[in-house]
């Protein structure tokens, strides 16, 4: 059998090992699998059977090296993986001439603008921290004296950043001391208001930022398959064990509360293919319009039922008929592995990327 040939982007991204296991092990077909990174180095260069290297998602010529990618090995479903590239390829979806795993241009730019999920959540009734949208400094100061501070600690996070990316607790209870010999290695640390507004309104000008407040609660997450705004398979999930910033440990969890919010938005944004969205107890923090972290089982391979979908060869029925297969209490615990090999620059090999 031909195997069916796929690429996938930010192919050293953390989660890219087990996705790209998930694609091999489908119990189907045979898969030939290409990475493309910004890096030389990246895992997926050793993970798939080809590799190629291409500029970072917001560089100008992002998709065009990725279409010679796709035309030079002969690809039949494109599969991306980071927020910084689905925007760009959505963007120029009409240039490529087979599959994309990716929404259209404007749901991904929805989902993407946090003053829009702000938005529309409240539109939607979903929950949701108090968020205000600053474009300067006196706007920032205002909106955290609006919602309390200096009385109670505030959050702030920039328009479009993703996960922790700019993410701060605002505190006027700083204690710098017990910073400096207390906190842990890679810990976000508070800063003061004035901190905030010295570095953000330095140099080159005051990015939009977001003022919310600060709730308590435990890190979910659902994971959901879509179809042009129907929701064909989806489940919730704990987000546990944080390490460097990313979630080590995940359990699937019964939360219909979330699942519900989450299609309302899928309906409403009109989103396709993988989609994560992230909540903070019941409060809805981001949209995340591509494939996340997931907990796979023998019997639900969402990745693989994404290519099939995209390819035709399921129909949007067939795909949501795996959803009753989700296992209520299933558990990830991701570790740390690997790889060796020679060293180009030292050994002068020749020896083209690819799997070892």
């Amino acid at each position: 059998m031909t195997p069916l040939r796929i690429l996938v982007t930010a192919s050293g991204a953390p989660g890219s090992p087990r996705l790209l296991r998930a694609l091999r092990e489908n119990g189907e077909r045979p898969v030939h699998l290409t990475g493309v990174d910004m890096r030389s180095e990246s895992a997926g260069r050793f993970l798939c059977d080809g590799f190629s290297l291409v500029p970072a998602g917001a560089d100008p010529g992002y998709v065009d090296r990725l279409l010679e990618v796709v035309e030079r090995e002969r690809i039949d479903v494109v599969f991306p993986q980071s927020s910084a590239e689905v925007g760009p390829i959505s963007a120029g979806l009409e240039r490529f001439g087979v599959p994309v795993l990716v929404a259209p241009a404007d749901a991904v730019r929805r989902a993407s603008d946090k003053a829009e999920t702000s938005r529309l959540a409240d539109e939607l009734g979903i929950p949701q921290p108090r968020t205000i949208e600053a474009r300067d400094a006196a706007a920032f100061a205002a909106a955290a004296e609006e919602l309390g501070y200096p009385g109670v600690d505030v959050c702030m996070k920039p328009l479009e950043g993703k996960g922790t990316r700019g993410f701060r607790v605002l505190s006027a209870g700083i204690d710098r001391r017990h910073q400096l010999l207390n906190a842990r290695p890679g810990e976000l640390l508070p800063l003061s208001l004035e901190e905030a507004v010295e570095i953000l309104d330095g140099g080159e000008g005051f990015p939009t930022m977001l003022v919310m407040e600060l709730v308590e609660g435990d890190e979910l997450a659902v994971d959901a398959l879509c179809a042009s705004g129907r929701t064909l398979v989806a489940s919730a999930k704990t987000r546990e064990a944080f390490r460097a910033g990313l979630a080590m440990e995940f359990r699937i969890i019964d939360r219909p509360d979330l699942l519900g919010y989450s299609r309302a938005l899928v309906e409403a944004i009109g989103l396709d293919h993988l989609v994560n969205f992230q909540f903070l107890g019941d409060r809805l923090l981001e949209i995340n319009p591509r494939i996340s972290t997931l907990i796979y089982q023998p019997d639900l391979n969402l990745p693989w039922l994404a290519v099939k979908r995209a390819l035709g060869e399921l129909t949007d029925d067939e795909v949501a008929a795996y959803d009753p297969r989700t296992r209520i209490g299933r558990r990830v615990t991701r570790y740390y592995e690997q790889t060796e090999y020679e060293d180009q620059s030292t050994t002068g090999s020749d020896r083209p990327p690819g799997r070892p």
